[in-house]
């Protein structure tokens, strides 16, 4: 044991004055063995000191140390031999004795212990914590297993229950680290292991069995496409309440990793901050800059810097004060970064997108970020503890390194795509703000197996699609959907349809002003058409500027309605097929309908001044020629009177569950012999 003198001395000289008083042969072929377990063999390269702890023996070098083990784990002595493994455990740790076992074919022998099945206890583990060791260096590809190896591993240690701990937990540590490495091997262990075995795994008690269970699963997902890890999460049918436990547990455990982050307000002083924040600045705007702003003065370059901040949504002048709030925190600036490193195009679309609009339209980035980190927070828990029956998890969560930052880059790009679908203002923010935490929740709650379905299905989502929920489960909320209501619903259409060809009827007898439109699409001149009050002719004729509803004797060209053969529209109409631009001619086609009449079979050509008078004049002419009334506005009108007159039906009835069936109507009496006196007084 050398004193603590020897401590600082270089190791060449310590190495030196060992030889000497021992006499023994090359320094180089020996190494130090430490009280601490560590060991270092001594190389050419090797001129470190001797520190922390003293040296208890001197070990003879790297390949003589190999082929003694290599011998020792071959005897038929089980004392030697296990002593042999234990020590080939420790010493593979280091490379170049782990180089020097391998070169005597080492690996093959551990092989053959294995296989032969006929070592337990802590012979196996010493030869299975021996294999990782020397596995771990990377001198032998995982490929070069044999099967025979594989399978013992997997189903005579890692499937059995009888066999013991440190075996298994060795055992999923090999399977764990095969997995990444081969397509063939991850096929083989996960048809071998299955999910309810990883489950039998979890629900020990060794934490350190489960933790390596967990992580073969991690692995397992990681490894697979998105068809295959929806087939390991569902592979049993159904899926066990324990399991989804302990899915949740994993989920929940990891997103709350993020929790310090989301915990912690920013440090207007540290300079690891403040360089991230200037990142966002530089990735958005110094690349679209000519002149470097090194060239402008301090204050120059301070007031730039302000106006680009100001650009990418910050509230305040001072960039750092919008990150004071906490929640959200740190994890909003690094979800930001995340986003302007990892899809720096969307991040430059975004900004400079934003930037071109005007102020009071434009969707703040910075402020948006915040907010959504914020509401993803929620959303998933993150901070609050582990539920302990809870079993609601996410699939798409098991198949991302970066599942919270991944799902961050896909939201707030449906931010700003909702905020152009809502046409937003700066004071609509919360509102937009809303509809996403909306959709996001919505799309979640259909469990998407992966973040690309997830994205597909809440950019399906629209504000539109939004709005139409919200009138579905108002509806639902007012048991307007109730089977009595809907019947009710049903006998009220006919009269309600009725209503409305009435009012088509009126507006056709009223009449409209319409333009002509020549060959060369000029609108110069004025006509007007109406309806007679018997519903028998159409008048028409030009009329000049300033009339607004010329008498029906003035229109001197007529229609009889009995002459009416067909109602053309858009395309079909004879006017729209002349050549014209595109955007005048889709308006053109949107407002153009025709009427064929008499037996050369004419056609009188119109072009609607809206499209409300379009679906007007559509319904009625519909109508005069016995036809349903097909257009948008008749099931829009349809809906509003049902509601309306529904809920006037319904008011005595608020607060009150109306049944899905009927009561039943009680047994007539067995005879009707019966009556009532009211010729005697009430006593």
């Amino acid at each position: 044991v050398l004193s603590p003198c020897l401590q600082s001395k270089p190791l060449a000289s310590v190495l030196k004055d060992i030889c000497d008083v021992w006499s023994l042969p090359n320094a180089e072929r020996y190494a130090l063995q430490y009280a601490d377990g560590r060991q270092t063999y001594i190389t050419e390269s090797n001129r470190g000191e001797i520190k922390n702890g003293s040296i208890l023996w001197l070990t003879t070098s790297p390949d003589q140390e190999a082929e003694g083990l290599y011998s020792g784990i071959q005897s038929n002595n089980l004392d030697v031999k296990s002593d042999s493994l234990k020590r080939l455990a420790s010493l593979s740790q280091d490379v170049t004795f782990a180089q020097e076992f391998i070169n005597r074919n080492g690996l093959k022998q551990i092989f053959s212990i294995v296989e032969e099945g006929n070592d337990t206890g802590e012979i196996l583990a010493h030869t299975l914590k021996a294999f990782m060791e020397l596995m771990e260096h990377d001198f032998v590809s995982w490929e070069t297993l044999s099967a025979a190896f594989i399978k013992k591993v997997i189903v005579s240690y890692v499937n059995m229950n009888s066999m013991d701990a440190s075996v298994q937990r060795l055992s999923l540590s090999i399977l764990e680290n095969m997995v990444p490495s081969s397509r063939l091997l991850f096929e083989l262990v996960r048809k071998e292991v299955t999910l309810d075995r990883l489950l039998t795994h979890l629900q020990v008690t060794n934490t350190q069995l489960q933790l390596k269970a967990m992580a073969l699963l991690i692995a397992l997902l990681l490894a697979a496409t998105d068809a295959e890890r929806r087939n390991i999460i569902h592979s049993s049918e159904p899926l066990g309440d324990e399991m989804a436990h302990y899915l949740y547990v994993l989920q929940s455990i990891s997103l709350n990793l993020h929790e310090r982050r989301m915990r912690t307000p920013m440090d207007p002083y540290s300079q690891e901050q403040r360089e991230l924040l200037q990142s966002l600045r530089q990735t958005a705007f110094e690349s679209e800059s000519e002149t470097p702003t090194s060239n402008f003065s301090t204050e120059r370059r301070r007031s730039l810097c302000a106006k680009e901040f100001r650009k990418l949504g910050f509230n305040n002048s001072n960039p750092a004060q919008d990150l004071y709030r906490a929640p959200p925190g740190l994890l909003a600036l690094d979800n930001m970064v995340y986003f302007s490193r990892h899809t720096p195009n969307a991040y430059s679309r975004f900004v400079l997108e934003n930037s071109s609009r005007e102020d009071k339209h434009e969707c703040p980035f910075a402020r948006s970020s915040i907010q959504l980190t914020l509401i993803l927070c929620e959303i998933l828990h993150v901070g609050e503890p582990c539920s302990e029956t809870a079993q609601a998890f996410y699939p798409m969560f098991f198949g991302q390194d970066h599942f919270f930052e991944e799902l961050f880059c896909i939201c707030i790009q449906l931010v700003n795509k909702t905020w152009k679908e809502m046409r937003a203002t700066q004071e609509d923010f919360d509102k937009v703000l809303q509809v996403v935490r909306e959709q996001i929740t919505r799309t979640l709650s259909l469990k998407p197996t992966s973040l690309e379905l997830f994205k597909t299905r809440v950019n399906v989502l629209n504000y539109s699609e939004i709005l139409k929920l919200r009138q579905t489960e108002r509806l639902h909320q007012e048991e307007t959907l109730a089977v009595p209501v809907l019947e009710l619903r049903e006998r009220l259409k006919p009269e309600l349809l009725e209503l409305i060809r009435q009012q088509r009827l009126l507006r056709l007898c009223e009449g409209t002003l319409f333009r002509k439109i020549s060959s060369r699409r000029r609108q110069d001149k004025l006509w007007y058409c109406r309806l007679s009050p018997n519903h028998k002719v159409l008048h028409y004729g030009d009329v000049e500027e300033g009339v607004h509803s010329p008498p029906i004797e003035s229109l001197p060209e007529k229609i009889p309605v009995a002459d009416m053969k067909a109602l053309l529209v858009g395309k079909e109409c004879p006017h729209t097929k002349e050549k014209s631009s595109g955007k005048q001619n889709k308006d053109v086609l949107e407002l153009a309908f025709s009427i064929v009449y008499d037996v050369e079979e004419y056609c009188l050509n119109f072009i609607a001044p809206t499209r409300y008078e379009f679906c007007l004049w559509t319904d009625g002419l519909n109508m005069l020629l016995g036809k349903e009334m097909t257009s948008e506005r008749t099931q829009t009108d349809l809906d509003v009177l049902l509601s309306m007159e529904l809920k006037l039906r319904l008011l005595d009835l608020e607060n009150i569950s109306i049944p899905d069936t009927p009561p039943p109507v009680p047994k007539p009496p067995s005879n009707l012999n019966f009556c009532y006196d009211f010729s005697h007084a009430e006593q």
